[in-house]
């Protein structure tokens, strides 16, 4: 008889996302079995539990997926489940936590398009800023920006102690260097933003991080993306769906170009389900993260 595939799906948090549990039906898997409240030191345990009940053929129909919201974490329970499998014994790893992965990678592809595009140049050397840089898309955003090569800072809202923080971990972690700060006011962010070339809005959804008098100051930007779809938007005057439109609602912004919400989510959404789709039907296991995303990412746009 013929294996169905599966796939497993392990999240620390709650609840697993819907969003996810749909991705992975529309992907091609016929099993989806969901994990809620999983802790780092189960995931070895849980991964072979996967694998040894369904023989090397049913294995090459299996797969496992890690959501959540920290990618710190997701990131270890990745290594843990790659750890655990026992050759031939081996199925594919995908981390996603809260979209985090292909969000930012599309997003980053996505102002990349636009800087070749419009200024013929890439990342390497590009001064970029990162609002809500301490969650799990900015920060994301933010290693994958800086691994690239650009000169990357991430801005939380109300701490610069929450920022450094999470600068060190993306050192430790990624071998990356982050400037980190906090603006809670415009003028803050107008300083911040005076001497940027490009301006990743990832902060919570309905806040207007960027108005139109703060965009005044960006003398020297050049691309600007957002990826906040619920009213307001993250930069005034960047319609949902621009994809390398003007942005001419300030004097400042005289040629820069914008990258809306739905713009980047058109691409999150085919980028996720490639990658899911890899974990189906690659004949050998693949370990999917931010990094396999952004390369996915850069194919798509």
């Amino acid at each position: 008889m013929a294996k169905r595939s599966i796939i497993h799906m392990l999240d620390p948090n709650v609840h697993n996302s819907p969003f996810d549990i749909n991705m992975a039906v529309d992907a091609g898997y016929e099993v989806v079995v969901p994990y809620s409240n999983v802790k780092l030191e189960e995931v070895s345990a849980l991964t072979q539990d996967s694998i040894f009940s369904r023989g090397p053929s049913g294995v090459k129909k299996t797969g496992l997926f890690i959501g959540g919201r920290d990618i710190g974490l997701a990131m270890d329970m990745l290594d843990s489940a790659k750890k655990a499998m026992v050759p031939p014994f081996e199925i594919s790893v995908f981390a996603d936590p809260s979209g985090a992965f292909t969000t930012a990678a599309a997003l980053v592809a996505c102002v990349e398009r636009e800087l070749k595009k419009n200024f013929s140049q890439d990342l390497k050397g590009m001064r970029a800023v990162v609002f809500g840089g301490t969650g799990p898309v900015g920060l994301a955003t933010a290693v994958i920006a800086a691994q690239a090569g650009a000169i990357t800072t991430i801005v939380d809202h109300f701490s610069i102690d929450t920022s450094l923080e999470y600068a060190n971990e993306a050192k430790r972690r990624y071998g990356v260097d982050l400037q980190a700060t906090t603006a809670a006011s415009d003028a803050d962010k107008a300083r911040l933003i005076s001497n940027a070339d490009l301006v990743f809005c990832t902060a919570k959804a309905g806040i207007q991080v960027l108005n139109a008098s703060v965009l005044a100051d960006a003398k020297q930007l050049k691309v600007a993306g957002d990826v906040n779809a619920v009213p307001p938007l993250g930069i005034e005057g960047l319609g949902i769906m621009d994809f390398g439109e003007p942005l001419t609602h300030a004097t400042g912004c005289e040629g820069t170009v914008g990258i809306g919400a739905l713009a980047v989510g058109n691409v999150k959404y085919q980028l996720q389900n490639t990658l899911l789709t890899e974990t189906l039907e690659s004949e050998k296991p693949v370990y999917l993260d931010f990094r396999n995303a952004f390369d996915g990412a850069r194919k798509l746009v």
